[in-house]
């Protein structure tokens, strides 16, 4: 197993060598995870930009009273950012994401008030239809609507229940998937080019010695890089691993392995940076878009849905989060485990057969 050990060292060295790899590995992940928890932090109230507009008409005194007394009310809840504009400047801010929502005041002689309310907004915008019901219910409490039945409302933010506690699984199941795939296979193509491999191939090493110091290597890197992500969370937004710390770092090791050995299948034939990187980003992109890396991956429609839980990502940011946020053991993520790593050595070994020096 010497050249195991030799090729192991040799990868550690040329990571350590390069400050943009170190840099990508540890602190990027580290920029992403306090820029979305600063975000999205649970001391922020969500502002919905309304734009309220009046519809030409030839009686403008009830009209200017009720636009004043409907931007006084939204203007009065913190919840709400509301202006006054013409009809072309709230459609123009409307079409470029500026505000949710456009509410417009014309006569109505028949309506108690004299006066209608009309909404417009893009139903396909997150948060569109919620602010045009949220702004609803605020007019209509205005101008006399009663409730028939009380209620009350309970703010849950305790750790766990937050986004950042659902971001942070994600992140790290992203850094898993880029340090595997690019770590191993993009630096395995880059000796490829540079002429290294066929070097290698005349030393006494076998090609599993080669492989398996690829993969272990990129596995020494991402124990620190997890390590670091989850300290610096709890750190700064008390981020907390609600289940066993050992069942979560063998899911961490399942990661690992799960994409190097994906990586050393996209990289066992390419010979160009051009053909590496189009392999890598076909097989990434899917996983970025339907993985549930930052929102569930359960929005997607049913039709979908099995192809989304066959993606190895999907798989591992779902145990991961199962582990952190709900405590589960190895019984429950035991099936995934096994998906997991079936991911990883199925990969290998083809890679393992499908691998070219030259």
């Amino acid at each position: 197993m010497n050249p195991f050990w030799q090729l192991l060292l040799t990868r550690i060295r040329t990571f350590v060598r390069e400050p943009s790899a170190v840099f990508w590995v540890y602190a990027f992940p580290l920029i992403m995870v306090f820029s979305l928890g600063t975000a999205f932090r649970t001391e922020r109230v969500e502002v919905i930009a309304v734009a309220v507009t009046e519809q030409p008409s030839g009686t403008t005194g009830v009209i200017d009273e009720s636009v004043d007394v409907i931007v006084t009310a939204l203007r009065s809840n913190q919840q709400f950012r509301a202006q006054l504009s013409s009809s072309e400047e709230a459609k123009t801010r409307l079409r470029t994401g500026r505000v949710e929502l456009i509410v417009t005041v014309a006569v109505a002689s028949d309506a108690p008030t004299g006066f209608s309310v009309q909404y417009s907004f893009d139903p396909t915008r997150p948060g569109s239809l919620v602010a045009r019901n949220t702004v609803d219910e605020v007019l209509q409490r205005t101008f006399g609507r009663e409730d028939a039945v009380s209620t009350s409302d309970t703010k849950v933010v305790q750790p766990g229940s937050r986004y950042i506690d659902f971001l942070v699984p994600g992140l790290i199941g992203m850094g898993l998937m880029g340090g595997g795939m690019w770590g191993v296979g993009f630096a395995t193509v880059d000796l490829r080019i540079r002429k290294l491999l066929k070097r290698f191939l005349a030393t006494p090493m076998k090609r599993t010695h080669f492989l398996a110091a690829m993969i272990c290597s990129r596995l020494m890197f991402t124990i620190p890089e997890v390590i670091i992500i989850l300290v610096f969370s709890h750190w700064f937004f008390g981020v907390d691993v609600q289940g066993s710390v050992g069942t979560f770092g063998l899911l961490i090791v399942a990661g690992a392995i799960q994409f190097s050995g994906i990586g050393l299948l996209v990289a066992s034939r390419a010979s160009t940076m051009e053909t590496v990187s189009g392999l890598m980003n076909a097989v990434m992109m899917p996983m970025w878009i339907a993985s549930g890396i930052f929102f569930s991956a359960d929005r997607f429609p049913d039709a979908v849905q099995p192809i989304v839980k066959c993606l190895p990502l999907t798989t591992l940011i779902d145990a991961l989060r199962q582990v952190m946020l709900e405590g589960a053991g190895i019984s429950q993520i035991g099936g995934s485990l096994l998906v997991i790593l079936a991911w990883g050595l199925i990969c290998f070994g083809l890679a393992l057969k499908l691998f070219r020096w030259q």
